[in-house]
């Protein structure tokens, strides 16, 4: 079969799949241009690595006494149609599958989720067209997003919404609406996680970036909202 396209690996976390140690596979290709990206070199797929999926699959059998999970990360992995077969590959092996998503390909979403324990899904901006192209450089077809929610919801799966707060794009009204909209849809788990100013942003200060934490009556109003909420610096 043709593989998954790797950009790279993270052979340990415990930060990217909750109760979990887990390998990270970072799949190239992603139809997003989010202004806050860190993993720009993801962006586009098919370039030469010197990782392949068959030696991932080689480390992942030599390590099932240390790892309880892989996650599929990006870029964005709904982009590569061989995701599905690549999760097969990973359950045979008796591990659990972990998904980072922003929603945006709801049919192949729904295609992979009863392979998943668990899925953080990325909430770029409020759900509204323009805000969501900005957000995104690009997409404004929130209607996917929502689908790709509601998807989660339905399935019982375990799964996270998080948003990253780049004060370039959002306000902490942007907050609260966000949150008022994924309560009224069913969610019970949110993060804010704090913006770190990439490379190219030379303006945007450190002030900046933690008001949204340091808004006490945000943070109440948050806590208060979701069975499960925090701040991840």
């Amino acid at each position: 079969m043709e593989h998954i396209k790797i950009g790279g690996i993270e052979k340990f976390s415990v930060v990217d799949f909750p109760n979990s140690i887990a390998a990270v596979v970072f799949m190239q290709g992603c139809p997003w241009r989010c202004p806050f990206c860190y993993n720009t070199h993801l962006q586009e797929a098919g370039k030469e690595t010197e990782i392949s999926w068959p030696a991932f699959l080689e480390f992942l059998e030599r390590r099932k006494a240390v790892l309880d999970g892989v996650v599929f990360s990006g870029g964005e992995p709904l982009v590569q149609n061989n995701l599905s077969a690549a999760m097969d590959d990973v359950i045979a092996l008796g591990y659990k599958v972990g998904l980072h998503t922003g929603g945006y390909r709801p049919e192949a979403l729904e295609k992979v989720l009863p392979k998943v324990d668990w899925v953080g899904l990325d909430i770029k901006a409020p759900l509204e067209a323009a805000r969501y192209k900005q957000a995104t450089g690009c997409f404004d077809k929130v209607e996917n997003v929502v689908q790709s929610l509601r998807l989660l919801i339905n399935s019982g799966k375990d799964f996270e919404t998080r948003t990253t707060c780049d004060p370039r794009l959002l306000s902490i009204e942007d907050i609260y609406t966000m949150a008022a909209f994924l309560k009224a849809e069913g969610v019970k788990n949110y993060h804010l996680q704090k913006y770190r100013p990439i490379p190219s942003d030379k303006t945007t200060q450190d002030s900046e970036c933690e008001k949204f934490f340091q808004d006490k009556d945000l943070v109440k109003y948050l806590s208060d909202t979701f069975e499960i909420f925090d701040l991840r610096k």
